[in-house]
């Protein structure tokens, strides 16, 4: 067991590979109309999930109303070593982000209210457990869920401003790793909860026209930190023998500290409504992706394994205390289009695509996320039920370009923790929404 692979061990951690439709590990599944329409929002005011796209939009929301999503993100991921050897397929795994909105504000006042729930970043990867990075990773969950309370006010009938303090109110990880040992595998499992943390989502909305609308929206970072998250081993040699003197007495490290940066992101977006039927979007967005640098990790606690606890053989994970794994992402541009149709007064229709650059730079592509330019397609459609309550389903298609690295660029970038190869990675996202206006 060498300690650059513990490191990798920590640079994996509280990083997964991207659920759906964002760069990193981000996921943009906001709302089903939006997602509909390829991901599109900063530039409309459709209903209540604007206030996951432009807090500024939601007073130009003609109805109160609550509504809540449902999304199940299946990612198929394949990889091939440099080393020719088989090409090895991620485990199935299915993750529900879901979105959820509620608004309330006096009829045609210029103002309203609103609280939102949603899941910005998570998902989970599970490799087969014979594969060649399985000292590397061989599985991972991180879970985040945002609140926002939310405020808007139209300061003219043209336009309208507003802000949501985000509040990381949830958030875990799980990873987990083999480790190879003189004595067979042994396994190793970080697992910790997030300290609650603050952030803001503001944005400003203008509708010069009923068929013309512009809107820009900013949301901040989050620091999501772990404090005294658990480490536990399995595999390692039995107490009381040989082996277990020797080697057992570098893993000692019961808890650990971590900080992850869930960046900033920048949008803007324009809305065409040429007739009374046909909504257009377009946006822009940019994902401030480099302010995640390295991550670092400090181990404490002590177990026993070696014998009477002191300062020196306490908090060690391969014999080491800290850790730091590089990452250097790379700010990251995405640009989406999408459109609904009207067909009558109870269906409406919806296309639409999207192009999202790759976040990581080529030799600091890893497993827990295995990141690539990406083409997304995507379709939607309403069923109003009654006048006040209506059905919204959506369907995502994310394809990853095909991502190689070699060994060269690894060793150019010291980031010989990760595997040379070739990933390829594939995602389906169906999802199911209900609402009611009032």
């Amino acid at each position: 067991m060498t300690v650059k692979k513990l490191l990798l061990a920590g640079g994996a951690l509280l990083v997964s590979a991207s659920a759906a439709s964002a760069s990193g590990f981000q996921v943009n599944l906001g709302g089903q109309k939006n997602i509909g329409m390829g991901g599109v929002g900063v530039g409309l005011s459709l209903d209540q999930a604007a206030m996951f796209y432009n807090p500024g939009a939601l007073a130009m929301v003609r109805e109160n109303g609550v509504q809540v999503g449902f999304n199940a993100a299946l990612a198929r991921v394949s990889f091939r070593s440099d080393n020719s050897t088989p090409q090895r397929n991620l485990e199935k795994q299915v993750v529900f982000p879901f979105n959820f909105y509620a608004s309330f504000g006096p009829k045609d006042a210029k103002y309203k209210f609103g609280i939102a729930a949603y899941t910005p970043y998570g998902s989970t990867l599970k490799y087969a457990s014979d594969w060649e990075g399985r000292y590397a990773l061989t599985e991972i969950t991180l879970q985040a869920i945002y609140v926002q309370p939310t405020a808007s006010y139209a300061i003219t009938p043209t336009l309208s401003v507003g802000a949501g303090l985000t509040i990381l109110a949830y958030g875990s990880v799980n990873l987990q790793k083999d480790i190879p040992l003189p004595t067979g595998t042994g396994h190793i499992t970080l697992d910790g909860k997030t300290k609650t943390q603050f952030g803001y989502n503001a944005g400003i909305f203008f509708k010069p026209s009923e068929k013309l609308s512009v809107g820009v929206s900013y949301r901040s970072k989050i620091d999501a930190t772990v404090d005294n998250g658990s480490v536990t081993y399995s595999g390692l040699p039995a107490a009381g023998s040989a082996s277990a003197a020797l080697i057992n007495r570098s893993f000692t490290a019961t808890n650990f500290t971590a900080t992850l940066p869930l960046p900033a992101v920048a949008n803007i977006g324009v809305g065409v409504t040429p007739n009374e039927k046909l909504t257009i979007g377009l946006d822009a967005s940019l994902t401030f992706w480099s302010a995640y640098r390295t991550l670092d990790f400090g181990f404490s606690g002590n177990n026993g394994n070696a014998g009477t606890a002191t300062d020196a053989n306490t908090g060690l994970v391969g014999g080491s205390s800290l850790s730091s794994s590089k990452r250097y992402y790379q700010d990251a541009l995405a640009f989406r289009l999408g459109g609904q149709y009207k067909v009558d007064d109870k269906l409406t229709v919806r296309a639409g695509a999207s192009y999202d650059f790759t976040a990581v730079k080529d030799g600091y592509v890893g497993p827990e996320t295995p990141d690539a330019d990406r083409v997304i397609l995507t379709a939607g459609l309403s069923y109003q039920v009654t006048e006040h309550f209506g059905v919204d389903a959506s369907f995502l298609f994310e394809d990853f370009l095909k991502r190689t690295q070699t060994q060269a660029q690894l060793l150019d970038n010291g980031t010989t923790d990760r595997l040379a190869g070739t990933y390829k990675t594939q995602v389906y996202v169906p999802g199911i929404g209900l609402h009611y206006k009032f």
